[in-house]
């Protein structure tokens, strides 16, 4: 009876901070993903629960940076044809594996996504050098990439594809922020689609983060207009890299 008393609570408040986070930098799925595994969610179930979850957060972070999407539409649309396969791709393939390979892949999965939104500034300058940014074929490949990674493991999207857009497109943080929540929007509407319509969704906790991750998304914008984006970096990839040391030693200790 205490834990139903505590868990929505609990469920609330993660929901705020992870839409909050997503729409500041990306990685709110980081918060709310392991706090649902703890709960005795199954690895598979919770984050198909968080792939519906995360939906108006990350609706509430495009409508707040609706004045940095100003001029962003075409390249939206030619992203949008490369994420939609992308993502179904990639919720196909989680619902092909078993949840003991899921959950032996996922700590890897955060570890790298945090590592590199760390190491986006350096790979962004390598990239400019190299003329990699210029890469119209190499940004529509990674696009794809980072789509099919969303649709098989939404925690992290954001991060992912916050340091994938830094290395190809050169613009203001603001604006890549903008670009970054209304793609994830896009790859997490096709992924969440998907499960809905072939596996089984945790549907009481993803309701209540979902409301609770729409008010932190549209907070989160106005937060991230005052934090030094450097702090916002490296602030999630720590996080990142704690997620995945936890994930990985609960293999051996549940």
């Amino acid at each position: 009876m205490t834990t139903d008393l505590w868990e929505p609570g609990l469920l609330a408040v993660v929901g705020l901070l992870a839409g909050a986070v997503n729409a500041v930098a990306g990685g709110g799925s980081m918060i709310s993903f392991p706090v649902l595994v703890a709960m005795g969610v199954p690895p598979v179930t919770a984050n198909v629960t968080n792939s519906v979850a995360a939906l108006p957060g990350y609706l509430g972070g495009s409508l707040g940076y609706r004045a940095e999407l100003t001029g962003q539409g075409r390249q939206i649309r030619t992203y949008a044809l490369v994420s939609i396969p992308g993502a179904i791709g990639g919720a196909l393939t989680l619902l092909a594996v078993s949840d003991e390979v899921f959950r032996a892949v996922v700590p890897w999965l955060v570890l790298a996504s945090a590592v590199m939104l760390a190491a986006q500034p350096r790979v962004a300058a390598l990239a400019a050098r190299h003329g990699a940014g210029s890469s119209r074929i190499g940004l529509l490949s990674a696009q794809f990439v980072v789509a099919f990674y969303g649709g098989f493991f939404v925690a992290g999207l954001g991060i992912v594809m916050l340091a994938m857009l830094g290395v190809f497109l050169t613009d203001t943080t603001h604006r890549l922020n903008a670009l970054k929540s209304v793609l994830s929007l896009i790859v997490g509407s096709v992924s969440a689609l998907a499960f809905v319509a072939l596996t089984s969704v945790a549907w009481g906790p993803a309701l209540l983060l979902a409301v609770t991750g729409l008010v932190g998304g549209r907070l989160g914008v106005s937060a991230a207009r005052r934090i030094s984006p450097s702090a916002l970096r490296r602030g999630v990839a720590v996080w990142g890299v704690g997620v995945a040391i936890a994930l990985e030693v609960s293999l051996y200790v549940s």
